[in-house]
């Protein structure tokens, strides 16, 4: 038997059928996803607000009680890679809607938790389960939508993110200064459950998927194909930076306002979470900046206002405060939109791993960097924290700045055939 015989190369469809701008698939399939970016950052960032909380009722330090966040991360980064493989054999639609099912149950389990093991356990299933959307959600995107709208598309992903990210920070706010941290979690599971209904009605299918069959056999070839790209490893590198120093800022900023000289009720801190409107906003924006105006002059910029608004932060001045977190997160969101669309447009086969190891690094950095962070907050309190994260962004605005020269993929030079 020969080696084409042993290993059948996938038949790719005779032509592409993409999704157009103002078509109903197209609005479809932005609605979904904007439900699945939602569902996911909501179920995975609602404990940050309630870190506190679990510091009193377990009796935690600052860097114990990140991992009830932190360990989903680092969950999810390591589903990713694998997740991607079973992507490439199954299918895309299918695993995105088990994925955001099963978490919603993990959140629904947290709140009967009896100690804080079983809630790290659980909190560590939920970001296994969610492995299969977010790479997933990335592939999907690259392999259905047009490339011209491909910015606007990813844009309104990471809205609906931001979007779920503020609403279940604020709802576990306020649900647990009036009720309590359990009511909290329970609470935002029944609307996980809900969201995964819409995103499993509203996705269109797949009419651009190719299966693959190398399975996890495959990851080693495909970790090196996307090694050996000009850009990917380093759009991986901003990712790690980026992430981390975001989920740092508001891991520990609950800690500094609930503390003199502050003393703010959970639940004011909680509405902190109203500038992720901001983000929703500024992924939109870029991702049309990016698609009018290249990717490379849009992402140093988006990254400086993160650095400005983190300093911002330095007075002890709620007005100096929010106005800070405001500009970190406009560039967050923003820098975060044009990085992701930019690893859709680069990636090519297997697309679902490139976006896998784009999102492991992103959710590496929240978690590594997310509790590294934890520690200088213990020892130095705030100003430590910004220390640590300018060094961060420091380093992600140097790459931003090296891809300045990145060449795009036609232009580069394509392999001679033998």
């Amino acid at each position: 038997m020969t080696d084409r015989a042993a290993h059948p190369r996938p038949v790719a469809p005779a032509a592409r059928s993409a999704i157009a701008a103002g078509s109903a698939e197209f609005k479809r399939s932005n609605r979904a996803l904007f439900f699945g970016g939602f569902s996911t950052f909501a179920l995975l960032y609602c404990v940050q607000p309630l870190m506190p909380l679990l510091s009193r009722d377990f009796a935690l330090s600052a860097a114990q009680s990140s991992w009830s966040l932190s360990i989903s991360t680092l969950a999810l980064a390591i589903s990713l890679l694998l997740t991607s493989a079973v992507s490439d054999r199954l299918g895309r639609k299918p695993l995105m809607v088990a994925a955001l099912a099963t978490a919603a149950v993990m959140t629904l389990l947290c709140a009967f938790s009896q100690n804080y093991l079983q809630l790290l356990l659980m909190r560590a299933a939920l970001g296994l389960a969610l492995g299969g959307m977010p790479a997933v959600a990335m592939a999907y995107l690259g392999e259905e939508i047009e490339p011209p709208s491909l910015g606007l598309s990813m844009g309104l992903y990471i809205a609906g993110s931001a979007f779920g990210g503020m609403a279940g920070r604020l709802t576990a706010s306020l649900l647990s200064d009036f009720l309590s941290w359990r009511t909290a979690l329970g609470v935002i599971g029944a609307l996980g459950i809900l969201a995964a209904a819409e995103f499993w009605r509203s996705l269109p299918r797949s009419k651009n998927f190719v299966p693959h069959a190398g399975g996890w056999g495959a990851l080693p070839a495909g970790m090196r194909q996307h090694a050996a790209d000009a850009g990917l490893p380093w759009l991986f590198g901003l990712a790690f930076l980026q992430m981390g120093c975001f989920v740092s800022m508001y891991n520990y900023i609950g800690y500094r306002l609930l503390a003199a000289p502050f003393g703010l009720r959970q639940s004011l801190v909680g509405a902190i979470a109203f500038l992720y409107l901001i983000g929703i906003f500024s992924s939109v924006w870029a991702g049309r900046m990016a698609d009018r105006l290249g990717r490379r002059g849009v992402l140093w910029r988006v990254m400086t206002v993160m650095v400005a608004g983190l300093l911002l932060t330095l007075p002890d001045s709620l007005f100096f405060i929010v106005a800070g977190m405001a500009l970190f997160t406009f560039g967050f969101f923003a820098s975060h939109s044009v990085t992701s669309s930019w690893v859709g447009r680069r990636a090519r086969p297997p697309q679902a791993l490139a976006s896998a190891l784009y999102l492991c690094s992103y959710y590496l950095g929240s978690s590594l960097i997310g509790s590294l962070s934890g520690v200088m907050w213990s020892s130095y309190a705030w100003p430590g924290v910004v220390a640590m994260l300018t060094t961060g962004l420091g380093l992600a605005l140097a790459i931003a700045w090296r891809l300045r020269r990145l060449a795009p993929l036609d232009e580069r030079a394509q392999p001679v055939k033998a």
